[in-house]
């Protein structure tokens, strides 16, 4: 728990949707005064019973906070929130700090930034690690801005994770859309090298443990495959947002001289598989659309807990 000047901080958090309510949750565990905001009041609720005092609006969340944290699904929702004479960031003391917890666009980030009261810093830092990283403590922070906001956001994250500092403000987006465009390749390659395997006789449980114990392994295989074997293919992040996060890549791509053909194959992939179940499809329906094409099954009898319940 906090000692007794860290446990004064007031924190405002906005977003309690799949990752931003669990993370708030940790924050009032650990002894933050944290007032906290969410257009669902369902999600609100769960916050004020964990702890949290339940705020009417964004901008009142961020009014005497010394750190203002927002976990929003996409960078037009930040601007929503954060933006304008009306918005939560102007609403800020001067001294305090935003930290974006979305995956956001750089360039909002830092237009957001500059438009910010005197006195009032922005750190980016994204997360990643999935829903039970975010339930566990156990997630990555890529922190971006300068030093000293940095430094003192460091604390208040680390009871979220483990904080890496990436460097100026903007580059916490940089890396964290670089491990999710490695992360959708791999999850579409996985789908692929499962259907090969299982078309031509190989048993499917047989098959995972050869990839999780050879030069095949990765995250994917070893935390996201069982979402497959499970038949629910991971709800907690549909293809919807795969497809949003692909088209912040696809504007970084814009930066490097050179053709990037995995990068494209794999938002290919999530492209045919968002236009065959929709955009609310769980994400790993990229894989179902290759089973389902090859006619294979991957599901795979089990205790394949979810890991947003983990």
């Amino acid at each position: 728990m906090l000692g007794s000047e860290e446990a004064r901080l007031r924190v405002g958090f906005v977003g309690l949707g799949t990752m931003g309510g669990p993370m708030c949750r940790r924050l009032v565990a650990a002894g933050y005064s944290v007032i906290a905001f969410d257009l669902s009041e369902e999600a609100l609720s769960v916050a004020v019973e964990a702890g949290a005092e339940a705020g009417k609006s964004a901008r009142q969340c961020a009014k005497d906070a010394d750190f203002m944290l927002t976990s929003l699904p996409a960078p037009h929702h930040v601007e929503l929130v954060m933006a304008g004479p009306d918005g939560a960031l102007a609403a800020m003391k001067p001294g305090a700090v935003w930290v974006d917890l979305t995956t956001n666009r750089r360039e909002l980030v830092l237009e957001l930034a500059a438009a910010a009261p005197e006195g009032v810093s922005v750190v980016d830092a994204p997360v990643t690690g999935a829903v039970d990283g975010a339930r566990q403590g156990q997630l990555t922070v890529f922190a971006g801005g300068d030093p000293e906001p940095v430094a003192a956001a460091r604390e208040l994250l680390g009871h979220l994770g483990n904080v890496l500092e990436c460097g100026p403000l903007g580059t916490g987006n940089v890396v964290k859309l670089v491990t999710n465009q490695l992360w959708f390749v791999a999850a579409a390659a996985l789908g692929e090298g499962l259907a090969v395997g299982v078309a031509n006789n190989v048993d499917l449980r047989t098959l995972w443990e050869a990839i999780c114990d050879s030069v095949g392994d990765s995250f994917v295989a070893r935390h996201d495959a069982p979402s497959i074997f499970a038949g629910h293919y991971d709800p907690s992040f549909p293809l919807g947002l795969c497809l949003k996060d692909l088209g912040l890549i696809e504007e970084l791509e814009a930066g490097v001289n050179a053709e990037l053909p995995m990068t494209a194959a794999a938002r290919s992939a999530f492209e045919r598989a968002a236009q065959r179940y929709g955009v609310d499809a769980a994400e790993l329906c990229v894989a179902r659309r290759i089973a389902d094409d090859a006619g294979v099954c991957l599901q795979l009898d089990g205790d394949w807990t979810p890991h947003w319940e983990a």
